[in-house]
Formats: structure tokens, C-alpha cells, sequence
């Protein structure tokens, strides 16, 4: 399995994410670009997650059918295909917003190639579309880690 390389102009891996991509500040959704997808990708899969979340892992982005072409989304924008609605029940973006006090929460930005549709209904979890995920076989996939606390 080949990996793919998903940054952020906005963050580093590891590093902090900016306040304007969390609830706190403007929640705007960070530019993402990605590189590396199979040729024989029929759509890609973008999950963020927190799993450090008190109640488990917090969805805060979900969007699938995502074409294969693409290489990335500026700031503020979704990649086109089905965005899901996310932990605080709202469609597509929404940012970091941990405890106050806790630890730094990771934000787990995942970008799955997939050789099929990915079938997913509702308001799936983050274990739920990892499940789906796995029982379809991923072709490629890479991750990006930022950083927040309150």
C-alpha cells in the first residue's frame, strides 16, 4: 500500500492549529493539499477526528465521494462530493473546541483512496466509517495531525 502526502499550509504535522480554524476564532475549514493518490482510486474519503474527545472520538469533518483528481481545498471551502453532518450536528467543517483546561486535543485529518464507494447512511461515527473503511480495503491513505487547546 503507497501513502499519501496530505499537508496543510495552515499547520505543520504536530503543531498547532491556528485559532481561526477552531470554534473559538472564524471556523473556517484549513486549506488541505494532497498528493500520491492511486490511479485506480475511485473516490477519496476526508475524515477529522478528535479522538481525545471526553465522549470518544469527536467527528468534525466527513466527506466522501471526493474525485480521485482533486489535489486539495483552500481555506473555508469543502472538497467536492457528500459532506456529513459532523459531532455538533451541523454539515461539513467544524473546528476544534476541547474542554477548557485539557491537554491539547489531536486533530486527526485522514484521507482515505478507495478502489469502491464507500457506503455510509446517517450521522456515522468515526469508528463507523473506519469499520466501512476496512471492510472495503483502502488503497492508499495519509494523515495529518494538528494541535489545539483551550
Amino acid at each position: 500500500m503507497t501513502g499519501i502526502e496530505l499537508h496543510s499550509a495552515a499547520f505543520s504535522d504536530h503543531s498547532t492549529i491556528p485559532l481561526r480554524y477552531s470554534k473559538d476564532g472564524e471556523n473556517v475549514s484549513p486549506p488541505l493539499t494532497w498528493s500520491g493518490v492511486p490511479d485506480d482510486t475511485e473516490e477519496l474519503v476526508l475524515l477529522c477526528e478528535d479522538p481525545d474527545a471526553p465522549s470518544g472520538s469527536f467527528v468534525h469533518w466527513l466527506v466522501t465521494g471526493i474525485p480521485p483528481d482533486s489535489h486539495g481545498v483552500d481555506p473555508g471551502q469543502a472538497p467536492p462530493g457528500t459532506a456529513f453532518t459532523n459531532g455538533f450536528g451541523d454539515r461539513g467543517w467544524d473546528g476544534p473546541l476541547p474542554p477548557v483546561g485539557d491537554d491539547a486535543h489531536r486533530y486527526i485529518f485522514h484521507l482515505y483512496a478507495l478502489p469502491d464507494r464507500v457506503s455510509l447512511s446517517g450521522r456515522p461515527t468515526a469508528r463507523e466509517v473506519h469499520r466501512a473503511i476496512d471492510r472495503q480495503g483502502e488503497l492508499a491513505s495519509g494523515t495529518l495531525v494538528g494541535l489545539y487547546q483551550r
